[in-house]
């Protein structure tokens, strides 16, 4: 309320500033003259009338931008309202005028002061100076009211942009937590079957396998919420995943580890280790006389994972969900740009490069 008792007084003062001083430029020096030389309260009295007359202007202009707001937006038909608002500004204008020419030539006797609006029977020019000047202040109101007007939806669009960032964080860590928990249900099945055997042929190598699967589940629950995890424990991880896969698939798969000592604690996103052994199982032969070798070396801060290719006579159709379960989590957590996993397969040897993280 206050800011707007304000923007009306500024409005009234500059308007009729704006006018005096266009009237020093258009009337005489003479006019001028016998102005001043009248006694101080009729100088002050004109001024009154001027801000009065300016005044309504003021008002009448909020009035014809309130109206118009409501049935034609500048948004929408900004040449349309343009036009309109300028008749109507116009129109409103002329009729100001003539109220107040009327009321001049009917107290003009008493008032005995010259006046600017005087001269709007002396010439149209002063006429058409009055009506833009009404369109200045309908101008400079529609102008208050554009850059309000990009404010508020600069600050919308701001705030759409920060909700849209929080939903598309909060759709991240969704999709990253099922990527986090995403097994191949043949893996759960095949370990089951194998340990229901197990147990049925020796029992305690049975009881190691429910162990070491325990500790398997385990490692996802306990880690499921995590975005990253040191290598060293991801190894811990793979020392039971790969006792599993061994008693599963016997002497068919030959895993090679060398890890650099300085690599072990950087970090790296849960389970990549076993989607990568799961990848290369699933779609190659484990054969005793020719064993599927399995490499996990590091190189500074980059992990290695490389197997030889032996592939089935009937290899199940990629869907590539394991790779690029690897590639979606590292882009969730905005490890990709230059650093990127890399897959390379030149026929004989496919390789596996993921970065590891300080």
């Amino acid at each position: 309320m206050k800011r707007s008792i304000t923007k009306r007084v500024l409005m009234i003062v500059f308007t009729c500033i704006i006018s005096y001083a266009t009237g020093f430029v258009i009337f005489p020096s003479s006019y001028w003259h016998d102005y001043l030389a009248m006694p101080t309260y009729r100088i002050l009295s004109d001024i009154l009338v001027n801000l009065l007359f300016y005044a309504a202007i003021v008002e009448l202009s909020l009035f014809i931008d309130r109206r118009l707001n409501r049935r034609i937006s500048w948004m929408v038909s900004p040449l349309k309202r343009l036009l309109i608002q300028a008749l109507y500004q116009t129109l409103g204008v002329l009729f100001i005028i003539i109220c107040l020419a009327f009321a001049f030539l009917m107290f003009a006797d008493f008032m005995e002061v010259p006046s600017p609006y005087v001269g709007i029977r002396e010439g149209a020019y002063t006429l058409i100076l009055i009506v833009l000047w009404g369109l200045m202040i309908s101008a400079l109101n529609t102008g208050d009211f554009l850059l309000k007007n990009w404010k508020t939806e600069a600050l919308k669009a701001a705030e759409f942009e920060i909700k849209a960032a929080q939903s598309k964080q909060v759709a991240a860590e969704i999709e990253l937590q099922a990527l986090k928990l995403q097994l191949d249900p043949h893996f759960v099945f095949n370990n089951l079957s194998v340990l229901s055997e197990l147990i049925l042929k020796d029992q305690q190598l049975g009881h190691e396998y429910t162990v070491n699967f325990a500790k398997v589940y385990r490692y996802l629950l306990i880690n499921s919420k995590k975005k990253l995890i040191s290598l060293r424990e991801e190894l811990k991880f793979l020392d039971a995943y790969i006792f599993l896969i061994r008693n599963r698939i016997g002497t068919g798969t030959d895993f090679g580890i060398d890890i650099d000592e300085s690599s072990l604690d950087l970090l790296i996103p849960p389970v990549t280790l076993q989607l990568f052994i799961e990848n290369a199982i699933k779609y190659n032969r484990t054969e005793e006389e020719n064993p599927l070798m399995i490499s996990i070396r590091s190189n500074g801060d980059e992990l290695i994972i490389s197997n030889n290719l032996l592939p089935l006579i009937k290899a199940p159709e990629s869907t590539g969900l394991g790779l690029k379960n690897i590639i979606s989590r590292y882009a969730l957590l905005g490890l990709l740009g230059d650093r990127a996993p890399v897959i390379e397969n030149d026929n004989k040897t496919f390789t596996i490069k993921v970065p590891l993280i300080k």
